[in-house]
């Protein structure tokens, strides 16, 4: 083994264990799979959702507790769309699959005028069918492959586009309680899942729906995102614990906090000490 491959060996290994430990983390923290789960996981075919099906089957070796793997596919009949693609390469993995066909391809492109874009309905379309399906097979918990900066992005969607100040969730229990959605991802940056997925050689198969479409709205924030790292290197990472550490009194939600029913309180408060009290030894004395 020379050098350069030694080297490459070695970066893998570290980006691996670092993608290993994040998911591992966004597991634990948010106690996304518990001891005896079945967790279907979402694969489009995208790098995101092979990375995550990759990581969760070594995870699952290790882990404090058991749980089942079951990989689900949504064939939504866009053009060129190779069916074969998927089915061959799970099955030479050894995981349980299932493939479901339904044309949401075509109710998006008939309803949804030229020029618009395909993405909310697409999404509702296709949520709605994995939701009916996990509840088919008994899956107690469905893996999406949305990492840190997709939420860092849908962030500032809402936001600019939305007028709410709303992310993707790590953890999501469905409206009807019916489903739990997981996104073990979560802490996840895209530019480690894009290296893994190059050094994995998963094939890597695009969404023809919405990549042909111009101006995507979500495009324009991922620019404007990058620029931002490009310019000031750590931001994204400085705007993902901003998700994490909200203080509601300091934002204007009165459904979150009280504002109308705060109150003065003046009373004396034992062991502090005013600063401003002329009698007090405390005062400073000008320099």
């Amino acid at each position: 083994m020379d050098f350069d491959t030694r080297k490459q060996r070695l970066e893998f290994n570290k980006l691996q264990k670092r993608l290993r430990r994040n998911v591992g983390k966004a597991i634990a923290d948010f106690n996304m799979i518990e001891e005896g789960d079945k967790v279907m996981v979402c694969l489009s075919g995208g790098k995101d959702s092979y990375g995550m099906l990759d990581i969760l089957l070594g995870l699952q070796k290790t882990a404090p507790v058991s749980f089942e793997l079951v990989a689900v596919n949504l064939d939504q009949k866009q053009p060129g769309f190779p069916p074969e693609v998927l089915p061959r390469y799970l099955t030479e993995l050894g995981v349980p699959f299932h493939i479901l066909e339904k044309d949401t391809y075509s109710v998006v492109t008939e309803l949804i005028p030229e020029g618009k874009t395909y993405c909310s309905l697409c999404s509702r379309l296709r949520r709605g069918t994995l939701y009916g399906f996990a509840e088919q097979i008994g899956a107690t918990r469905i893996a999406l492959g949305h990492h840190r900066d997709d939420m860092i992005e849908t962030l500032f969607l809402n936001m600019f586009y939305g007028g709410k100040l709303k992310s993707m969730p790590p953890k999501l229990l469905s409206d009807d309680k019916q489903n739990m959605v997981i996104r073990p991802l979560a802490y996840c940056k895209e530019s480690d899942l894009e290296r893994y997925a190059i050094a994995k050689q998963f094939p890597i198969i695009p969404c023809n729906l919405c990549g042909s479409q111009d101006g995507l709205q979500r495009k324009v924030i991922k620019d404007m995102l990058q620029t931002w790292e490009k310019e000031h290197p750590g931001r994204l990472e400085t705007i993902f614990s901003a998700i994490q550490s909200v203080e509601p009194s300091q934002l204007a939600d009165a459904s979150l906090f009280d504002f109308a029913d705060l109150k003065l309180d003046r009373s004396p408060r034992i062991g502090a000490v005013n600063l401003w009290d002329a009698d007090s030894d405390a005062v400073r004395e000008p320099a």
